[in-house]
C-alpha cells in the first residue's frame, strides 16, 4: 500500500504515509479498501445510485474493536468520516468523498430473547433482517415502510412506520446502544448508563458516536398487516387534511395513517 492523500475534517488535504496505511490495515479483522481493489466500487455504492462519492479507504468493518480501530485512525489523521449501515439514505450521507469511510454493512446479526421479547440488533441490518426474525416467533419491532431501510438510520432518525400508532416510533422501543464515541471509547448507553448519550440517540441523527449494536423491546404481532395508499389530488388537500384530523380523533390505535404532501 502507497502513501495516500486524503480529505481531513477542514476540508484541506493531508498525506498517510505507506507504513501507517500497513499498521492500521493489518489490526482490521475486517477488510480495508481502497480505489483499485476488486471489491471497492460495491463498497461505496448505495441504495440512491446517483451519488458517486469516492472513498480514500473503506473499513469494511466486522466487530466493535474494527470500529474503535477506524474511528482513532480518523481522528489521529483527522480525516473526514462517514459512516455506512443499510445506506438508504437518500443524501447519501453514508460516502464521503476522499476522506474514510466507516462500513457496518457486514455486522447485521439479529439476536433474539423470545421469553424476555428483546432483540440485539447489528448496525448494518436492514428493517427485513429483523422481520424475518422476529417475525418467525410472531413478535415485531416498530420499524420504517421499506424494508431496505437500514436499521441504523432509521432508528437514529426516530424510526416513523406501519404500527407507529399502536407500539410508538423506533426510538421510543430502544432499550440501549453501544456506541464508539469520537475519542474511541465503547460506551452503553441506556436509561441508567450515559443517559445524556441516550437521550441524544434517540432521534438526533449519527453525529454522536458509531452505534455497534442496538437492544429493542419487541411486541406480539402480526404475521398479516393490512396497508395501503389513496391517493388525492393536491387540490382538495384542504378537505383531505380536515377529514384526515377528523378520523383520526376517534380510529383505533391499531390504525396508522399519515399524509404525503407532493
Amino acid at each position: 500500500m502507497n502513501a495516500m492523500s486524503f480529505t481531513t475534517l477542514e476540508g484541506g488535504k493531508t498525506t498517510v504515509e505507506a507504513a501507517a496505511l500497513e499498521a492500521f490495515s493489518t489490526q482490521i479483522r475486517g477488510t480495508v479498501l481502497s480505489e483499485g481493489d476488486a471489491a471497492y466500487n460495491e463498497a461505496r455504492t448505495i441504495w440512491n445510485a446517483t451519488v458517486d462519492r469516492r472513498p480514500g479507504l473503506i473499513v469494511c468493518c466486522v466487530g466493535a474493536s474494527d470500529v474503535i480501530k477506524a474511528v482513532n485512525f480518523a481522528r489521529e489523521n483527522r480525516l473526514l468520516v462517514s459512516v455506512r449501515g443499510g445506506g438508504h439514505n437518500i443524501a447519501g450521507s453514508a460516502v464521503c468523498d476522499g476522506g474514510l469511510m466507516i462500513d457496518l454493512s457486514l455486522m447485521k446479526s439479529v439476536r433474539l430473547d423470545v421469553a424476555a421479547r428483546r432483540a440485539w440488533v447489528g448496525p448494518g441490518a436492514t428493517l427485513a433482517d429483523v422481520d424475518k426474525e422476529t417475525q418467525a416467533f410472531g413478535l415485531v419491532m416498530p420499524t420504517g415502510i421499506n424494508s431496505t431501510t437500514g436499521i441504523s438510520g432509521l432508528t437514529l432518525g426516530g424510526g416513523f412506520g406501519w404500527i407507529t400508532r399502536k407500539f410508538g416510533l423506533t426510538i421510543d422501543n430502544l432499550a440501549s446502544a453501544d456506541v464508539v464515541t469520537a475519542d474511541g471509547k465503547l460506551l452503553r448507553a441506556s436509561q441508567t448508563e450515559n443517559p445524556d448519550l441516550f437521550w441524544a440517540l434517540r432521534g438526533g441523527g449519527g453525529n454522536f458516536g458509531v452505534v455497534t449494536a442496538f437492544e429493542f423491546q419487541l411486541h406480539e404481532f402480526g404475521p398479516q398487516v393490512l396497508a395501503g395508499l389513496v391517493v388525492h389530488p393536491f387540490a382538495d388537500a384542504e378537505k383531505v387534511l380536515k377529514e384526515y384530523r377528523k378520523a383520526l380523533e376517534t380510529a383505533p390505535d391499531e390504525l396508522t395513517c399519515w399524509v404525503v404532501m407532493r
